[in-house]
């Protein structure tokens, strides 16, 4: 399988995400956020699917937490060091992107799916991955999608203090959006709210937004965040305040919804 310019950048960078991005503090504040919400929408000992898992970080979690995983991810050096991460943890890994979930069929159906810190935002066209999902989700199952915030304040502020004031607001721009990673270009869309809920009907109906990072700042606020612990606790405790009421001025927003009993009509 040909990879699109998204997936490669990540599959270049795969060995050396975790090293790159774990011990930063703004992504842990963020990650424990998300597991909060998860913890809320998926019932106990649920069969979870999972998008874009990247190194397997959330799927050993929820694996932890006694949910039965299938984490799936486009990038094969992703897939295979989840793969080594997670042996002996009852997860299951296989290469899919998020927009064929056609090919995961044979899984039969799930209790909840969902995807973690925006790789829905590198699919330019949610459509396929709502008609894949309803196919997959049972009625009455969850899924969380959680991607980029339309406009997050703190953004704007970290970017400002960089003196990169367009780069505040390039959540703002429409269509594809230029991005980089690894020195790998590409290129993200920042889905509207509204549009992604009227993607993901008729099969699914919107349940809650949670704001993911509201204070807590941005990645592009590290590694100079992580120098201040305490701060970055107390944006957290923060964040647990206004999850709600502020979901959109998240750096992220976890979108939950439930799968109806409308049927999809065949491929």
């Amino acid at each position: 399988m040909s990879l699109n310019p998204a997936a490669a950048a990540f599959d270049a960078v795969a060995e050396k995400f975790d090293a790159r991005f774990g011990e930063w503090r703004s992504v842990a504040a963020q990650r424990r956020a998300v597991r909060r919400a998860l913890l809320r929408a998926f019932p106990p000992g649920a069969r979870v699917l999972e998008m874009g898992g990247g190194t397997g970080e959330d799927a050993a979690w929820l694996a932890s937490q006694g949910y039965r995983v299938l984490m799936t991810d486009v990038s094969p050096t992703m897939v295979r060091v989840a793969g080594e991460k997670l042996a002996g943890t009852g997860v299951r890994v296989r290469q899919a992107p998020a927009e064929d979930l056609g090919r995961l069929a044979d899984e039969g159906t799930f209790d909840a799916a969902f995807t973690n810190f925006a790789g829905l935002n590198c699919v330019p066209d949610l459509s396929p991955v709502a008609r894949g999902l309803a196919r997959l989700v049972r009625p009455g199952g969850q899924a969380a999608l959680v991607i980029f915030g339309p406009f997050p304040p703190g953004e704007v502020v970290v970017e400002a203090l960089h003196g990169r004031f367009r780069e505040g607001f390039r959540r703002l721009r429409r269509g594809d959006v230029p991005a980089k990673l690894g020195g790998r270009e590409f290129v993200v869309r920042y889905h509207r709210p509204a549009e992604v809920d009227r993607v993901m009907a008729p099969w699914f109906r919107p349940v809650r937004r949670v704001g993911i990072g509201v204070f807590v700042p941005p990645s592009a606020a590290e590694p100079f965040i992580s120098r201040f612990p305490r701060f970055v606790s107390a944006l957290e405790a923060l964040d647990r305040v206004v999850e709600r009421p502020l979901a959109l001025l998240g750096d992220h927003v976890l979108f939950q919804y439930e799968r109806t009993d409308a049927g999809v009509e065949p491929a």
